[in-house]
Formats: structure tokens, C-alpha cells, sequence
């Protein structure tokens, strides 16, 4: 699972693309659905805390989790700005710990997808599960194998911008499913000076039999699928999917953490 850190720092500037208020508005419109108007709710990989910081200003009390130090600072920054009360958690998604349950898990913007293993995602899902409330929602986005087969496949993305530049490679592999992003980035320095970094990311593509049995098996109950763009029924050329399940039952003994091991996860990332 790839942990961003050098493009943390432009991050915002090459995605300003993203439609975070209208993806803001198909969350809450789902939460509405289940009823879920206010009280707590999680955002695993929350990076620089767009979606969050809007979640929050909608009324929600916001806890965002993400295993990148660089992209959490960033968020704090934008919480620091906007005087919002959210908790950051610098934890991998695959072993976060919470002090109690919420009334909702969201993930948006194919962070699902960096979960290469399904048995790694089964574990997210399990820990989900037991993080929620009775009858609580996990809501979470995914691209779908479409988009990698046909739309990303073996293609090359590239941007120039005064602040930096980046290069950015995929491969798909049909067989193992997985999309490799090779990432180069130009960043400006001092003065003329750009340096150079390179990072690389990898993804999975899941299709929705896969979604819905990892999340049964994880005692979760699948609830809907729906494309993103049109929040309708999803079709051969979907590109990214909306996904509910809604807790059904705590498998085994739940797990709470020790309350030193939660304290030392907060202080990574001190809350101001």
C-alpha cells in the first residue's frame, strides 16, 4: 500500500480537477438515505482532508484517518484555517484503532483500490465492522476494472505548471489486476530550481461479486452499488462505483485498543 510523500506537497494543485463538492453531496445524500444526519463518522485515507473538511462543515463530527505523514500535515493545515474540529490519525488503514464506534465509514476517492490483497481488505472491512455502530454505514468509493482496462491501461498523464510538473505512468496487468502508477515529479524550489522525485503507487481493481463477498464475509451487509457520476444503476462502462453496507454483526471477540496505544497513535499527528 503506497503512502504518498513527496507529491503530498502539490497534491492540491494537481488535483484541483477532482469534483470534491459534488462528491461531498453524493456522501451526504447517502448518509441521508440511512438517516445519518449528524454524529460521528470516519474517513479512512482522508490525504489533505478535502472531503473531510467539507463533511465537517456539513455538520458531521469528523475523525480522518491516513497513513501518510506528509498528506496529514496538509490536512492539518486546511483544520488549522478553517477553525473545524477534526481529529487526525496518522494509522494504516489495515490496523486503525479507535476509541469507540461511529455512526459511519466513509472512504472516497479510490483509496480502497491502493489495497492490493484482498485479505488485507478483508481486514479493513473487518475492522470497519466493528468500529460501527449497530446498524451503522460504510459507505466508500472504488474504480472499477473498466476505467484500468480501457481508460488508464498502459497510458501516460502528464501536466506543467509554473509551481511543478509531474509524469505519470500506468500499466495494468488483466491478470493479477493490479495498475502500476509510476509518478515523476518536477516540484519548484528556490528561484529557477526544480527538483526531481519519484514515486511509485499501486492499485487493484475489484469487481463488485469480489466487493460484495469480502464485505459478507466481513459481517457487513451489502446495502447498494451505484455509478458515481450519475448515481444510477451501474453500467459495462461505469468508471467508479459508490458501495453501502451496513453493520450486521461483531464477529468474534470485538477489539478494543489499549488506551496507551491510541494515545501514542494520536500524538504522531499532534491535534492542535
Amino acid at each position: 500500500m503506497a503512502s504518498y510523500e513527496s507529491f503530498a506537497r502539490v497534491y492540491d494543485l494537481f488535483m484541483d480537477n477532482i469534483p470534491y463538492e459534488k462528491w461531498c453531496q453524493n456522501i451526504r445524500n447517502l448518509l441521508e438515505r440511512y438517516e445519518i444526519r449528524e454524529g460521528l463518522v470516519l474517513e479512512l485515507g482522508c490525504g489533505t482532508g478535502s472531503m473531510t473538511e467539507r463533511l465537517a462543515q456539513a455538520g458531521y463530527d469528523m475523525i480522518g484517518v491516513d497513513n501518510s505523514l506528509e498528506m496529514l500535515e496538509a490536512a492539518i493545515e486546511k483544520r488549522d484555517a478553517s477553525g473545524s474540529d477534526i481529529l487526525y490519525l496518522l494509522q494504516d488503514m489495515r490496523e486503525f484503532e479507535l476509541y469507540g464506534t461511529v455512526r459511519a465509514v466513509v472512504s472516497v476517492c479510490d483509496s480502497l483500490n491502493y489495497i492490493t490483497d484482498p485479505r488485507d481488505l478483508l481486514a479493513v472491512f473487518r475492522l470497519v465492522n466493528n468500529y460501527l455502530d449497530p446498524g451503522g454505514v460504510f459507505l466508500f468509493d472504488l474504480n472499477t476494472p473498466y476505467k484500468y482496462e480501457t481508460l488508464l491501461g498502459d497510458s501516460v498523464i502528464a501536466e506543467n505548471r509554473e509551481e511543478g510538473s509531474f509524469i505519470w505512468e500506468n500499466w495494468y496487468d488483466s491478470e493479477t489486476k493490479i495498475n502500476e502508477y509510476d509518478l515523476t515529479l518536477f516540484i519548484k524550489e528556490k528561484g529557477e530550481l526544480y527538483r526531481r522525485f519519484q514515486e511509485t503507487h499501486f492499485q487493484r481493481a475489484y469487481s463488485v461479486e469480489e466487493i460484495k463477498g469480502l464485505l459478507e464475509k466481513a459481517g457487513l451487509k451489502p446495502e447498494g452499488v451505484w455509478d458515481a457520476e450519475t448515481m444510477g444503476q451501474p453500467g459495462k462502462e461505469s468508471e467508479r462505483l459508490y458501495f453501502a453496507a451496513r453493520e450486521q454483526e461483531k464477529q468474534g471477540m470485538r477489539f478494543i485498543p489499549d488506551k496507551e496505544s491510541q494515545r501514542f497513535r494520536c500524538n504522531t499527528v499532534p491535534r492542535n
